[in-house]
């Protein structure tokens, strides 16, 4: 059965509380939205959900694909993107997940590379597929560089060269 998410539910729970100049908190993000989001994310595989910084993190074979949060706005779902699905993302007019943050005397815009997926997307588990692929590929990417670079450092360790072990060797006495 397909479930449709109203945003009006939230309530309270989407209002942003300030505590003094540069502070922007937001309400955590009820469980029941991050269950209907893996719902709409079926497609890439078994979701795991687990709590971040008051919303979720949404994980396939660890791999995180999504995040749910409120950033002020109401409980949002958004999309792992990378420099090859960004320009998918940006084409059909998905909101960048961007957040602010204190820089000095005021705020500073920050961005990671999430996205949220078009409105019609979430309407139903077919119409997010596409996206929710989009998504998984870019976390099995990630994964890979991920892995590249710890197999690059350590390849990189330093060993001890043969020239030098047989120079030590070639020093020491004969034991006898």
């Amino acid at each position: 059965m397909q479930r449709r998410w109203k945003s009006g539910h939230l309530g309270r729970a989407a209002s942003v509380l300030r505590n003094g100049p540069g502070y922007t908190f937001t309400m955590p993000v009820p469980a029941d939205f991050a269950d209907f989001c893996c719902e709409l994310l079926a497609s890439t595989g078994s979701l795991r959900k687990r709590r971040m910084f008051g919303g979720w993190g949404l994980s396939v074979d660890g791999l995180t694909i999504a995040l749910v949060t409120d950033l002020g706005k109401g409980a949002k779902l958004w999309l792992k993107a990378d420099v090859d699905t960004r320009s998918i993302f940006e084409a059909a007019q998905c909101a960048r997940f961007t957040y602010p943050m204190r820089q000095g005397e005021g705020l500073v815009d920050r961005s990671l590379n999430y996205y949220a997926p078009p409105d019609d997307a979430m309407d139903a588990a077919h119409a997010m597929a596409p996206w929710a692929r989009l998504a998984l590929e870019s976390a099995l990417k990630a994964r890979a560089a991920a892995d590249l670079k710890a197999d690059l450092r350590r390849s990189h360790v330093k060993k001890p060269s043969p020239m030098r072990a047989k120079a030590t060797k070639a020093a020491k006495p004969p034991q006898g």
